[in-house]
């Protein structure tokens, strides 16, 4: 790892850290948190009052893998990964979730999964 990825890193946990002092996930408004790498998104459901995931949905899934494949680009992708992460909360009767960015910026894909939950009916 080069140095300036080894900065960006260490200030995204930075961020990481001051955002989890301010939020927390219950079984009944769990937090939607998102990762992404160079290559890949996802996106997770976590109720951290009981410490374990509830749903999860990734670039990698094979059930998602063919859609998308199809889609133009990464930020495409990430709009496919948040609709199918809130159609899974649906499944499971949760209409309302908080929002972990995980210390990325709130924008491109990151952004992109918001609005694909939003649009599937999610509530931040």
């Amino acid at each position: 790892m080069n140095e300036k990825s080894s900065v960006r890193t260490e200030r995204r946990k930075r961020i990481k850290k001051r955002i989890h002092k301010k939020i927390a996930g219950t079984s009944e408004r769990p937090r939607l948190v998102v990762f992404r790498s160079l290559r890949s998104i996802y996106a997770q459901l976590v109720d951290d009052s009981s410490s374990r995931t509830l749903c999860s949905v990734s670039s990698q899934s094979k059930d998602l893998k063919s859609e998308v494949a199809k889609a133009k680009g990464k930020t495409e992708a990430a709009k496919i990964i948040g609709k199918s992460l809130a159609e899974k909360a649906k499944g499971l009767k949760i209409e309302q979730v908080v929002f972990d960015r995980n210390g990325f910026l709130y924008h491109g894909r990151v952004k992109a999964v918001a609005e694909g939950a939003r649009e599937a009916g999610l509530k931040f």
